[in-house]
């Protein structure tokens, strides 16, 4: 419970409900209240914190929440002549909307044009002389205007530097693989056909001595199997090297996803890359095969991938916002083998589908 509240709280968008402070000015011109309608608006006013969280909070209700924002601010904006509310979609949604495939935006953007000069129409009937461009009020509806295409624009910066960010750093970890794997060439060259001569010449001298046999034998016993034992060493050695690291599975499946028109985010991941080699080529190939499914099953817009540790375990989320429940059941679609690598290894693995999507849950115990 607790790492489930640090993870929520790290990972809550402060600054969509910093602007919530100026919701009590803009609902100012209806308190005191002067008659039922302005009830109404204040109503409407409340129902319409409510959906600004829900959006924030439940992606899974996106499909519904968004256009119920933009309604009840529209309403503001066409019959309460109030083009200040009309803001919090602009940039709320714009923002949230970036994760998404563009066409999602444009849908949003031209709702919100229209609201918004259908608004400016009808406050142009009632108040003729008010709108004009040698009017100071032409000023307040720059940054209604500007709102939806300065959010989407700084949301999409921020995500290609992120992504951007990540791929660099994967990068660089994959070229350190292949220093990494010149050195297991040299160690497997070298001192493994090192040993192995070593191996057989001692074994060829204890054939061929007959001097103090009880004393060069044993000598020669020790000799070999320390040699035996350097060899299994180095083919150890050789084989960790050649493990898959979190960082080749994260570019290869960053790559993946990118081309299913799939957003990946991730955190805790370059905290996770300094985890030992042998838990990264663990859950590596358990987290690719998840990203897998949620390629061919998901229909997921979005796939995050939260790392993180405890005193005793190591834990992985995979979270997809997508819509589809066919490949939660245990048994398919790869399911039962992700389990046995889990089972494997003495760790646990669950998948369950909540209200944001599918979420797969890894936990691989630390050595004692």
């Amino acid at each position: 419970m607790r790492h489930s509240f640090r993870l929520w709280l790290s990972n809550l968008e402060w600054t969509s409900y910093i602007w919530l402070l100026y919701l009590p000015y803009i609902m100012s011109e209806f308190i005191p209240t002067k008659s039922s309608i302005d009830w109404l608006w204040i109503g409407l006013g409340v129902l319409f914190l409510v959906v600004y969280i829900l959006v924030n909070e439940i992606d899974r209700w996106l499909a519904v929440t968004i256009p119920l924002e933009l309604f009840i601010a529209g309403l503001f904006s066409i019959f309460a002549f109030n083009n200040y509310m009309i803001i919090y979609p602009g940039w709320q949604i714009s923002f949230i909307l970036a994760r998404y495939p563009r066409k999602y935006f444009r849908w949003f953007a031209t709702a919100f044009y229209v609201i918004i000069f259908i608004g400016l129409w009808r406050y142009n009937q009632f108040h003729p002389s008010v709108i004009g461009l040698d009017n100071a009020n032409i000023g307040d509806l720059i940054f209604p205007l500007a709102s939806p295409l300065i959010s989407y624009t700084v949301a999409r910066s921020v995500i290609r530097r992120r992504q951007l960010s990540q791929t660099n750093r994967r990068l660089q970890a994959v070229v350190r693989r292949g220093e990494r794997e010149r050195i297991a060439r040299d160690l497997h060259d070298t001192l493994g056909q090192s040993f192995s001569m070593i191996t057989l010449k001692t074994e060829l001298a204890k054939k061929l001595l007959i001097k103090a046999p009880e004393r060069v034998a044993q000598e020669l016993d020790d000799i070999a199997k320390t040699s035996r034992d350097n060899l299994q060493l180095v083919r150890a050695i050789v084989n960790d090297l050649h493990q898959q690291s979190l960082s080749e599975m994260m570019l290869e499946q960053g790559k993946n996803l990118a081309e299913a028109d799939v957003v990946l985010l991730t955190n805790g991941e370059n905290e996770a890359t300094e985890w030992p080699t042998t838990v990264q080529a663990q859950l590596s190939a358990v987290i690719s095969e998840a990203i897998t499914n949620v390629i061919r099953h998901a229909h997921a817009h979005q796939a995050i991938i939260t790392f993180d540790q405890t005193p005793t375990a190591y834990l992985v989320e995979v979270q997809d916002d997508g819509h589809s429940k066919s490949y939660v059941r245990a048994g398919s679609n790869g399911i039962s083998g992700m389990q046995q690598r889990m089972q494997a290894v003495n760790g646990t693995f669950s998948i369950v589908h909540n209200r944001q999507g599918t979420r797969v849950s890894l936990t691989l115990p630390k050595e004692a």
